[in-house]
């Protein structure tokens, strides 16, 4: 499979702290076979600095592939994505959180399934393979994999983790979703319009997680996880 661009796609709300760092980051990743990368930062109308701080960053890197849009006002993560899946225009795309848990350096790792001519599709999983892991939240990791396990029910998949932010999916498959869920409830809504798919090859990989408290800014909440129970029934039973 020839992949010439990855689009990136940064949903970010109030991530002031972080949104630097972990462009940085993206923009240290050399991508296997030349790939090139397409950088989309949706920022969901922050209350804190980081348009200022997105818009300088832009200034200064000017010769990297670097998009800014500004919602409106705030709609939430999943609106977020689809202005971003919206603006890509790269081969494949991939959503990258804009805080710290999901390390971009493991970007090869869900693009090399594609590359082998074997993947349309590929999650990360954060509770396979024997990469490093933050130790938190236990009632979180329990929810995480009863969510997938239903998830799976529906879907006839056996994936070992529906929730992750890590899922490379070719733009093409993504802008035909027509996808709804505005906030967290994006993650089963994806993962059950691409079981839908006829055809669609689905992979999954081990990656990294470093998780992130409360007090260090992470958001989703017990009232997203009944959000995403109803998604996973209302998606799967209900497929219109």
């Amino acid at each position: 499979m020839i992949i010439q661009t990855l689009s990136i796609l940064i949903p970010a709300y109030n991530e002031a702290a972080t949104i630097r760092d972990i462009l940085n980051r993206v923009l240290a990743v050399g991508l296997n076979n030349g790939i090139r990368k397409e950088i989309i930062i949706v920022n969901d109308c922050s209350k804190d600095d980081t348009r200022e701080i997105v818009e300088g960053y832009i200034m200064q890197h000017s010769g990297d592939n670097i998009r800014l849009f500004n919602q409106p006002e705030n709609q939430g993560k999943g609106a977020a994505i689809h202005k971003a899946i919206e603006l890509a225009t790269g081969d494949y795309l991939i959503v990258q959180d804009a805080d710290m848990e999901y390390d971009p350096n493991e970007y090869n790792l869900l693009l090399q399934p594609v590359l082998d001519g074997f993947a349309d599709v590929v999650y990360g999983s954060r509770f396979i393979g024997g990469n490093p892991h933050r130790v938190l939240f236990y009632w979180h990791s329990i929810g995480n994999r009863w969510l997938t396990a239903l998830s799976n029910m529906m879907t006839n998949l056996n994936l070992t983790d529906m929730e992750t932010c890590y899922k490379l999916i070719r733009t093409d498959v993504a802008k035909g979703l027509k996808l709804r869920e505005k906030r967290f409830g994006f993650e089963p809504e994806v993962t059950a319009r691409l079981a839908q798919q006829p055809g669609l090859r689905i992979y999954e990989v081990g990656i990294s997680y470093y998780g992130r408290t409360y007090l260090e800014g992470k958001k989703i909440g017990w009232k997203d996880g009944f959000r995403a129970i109803w998604c996973i029934l209302k998606y799967n039973l209900f497929r219109k």
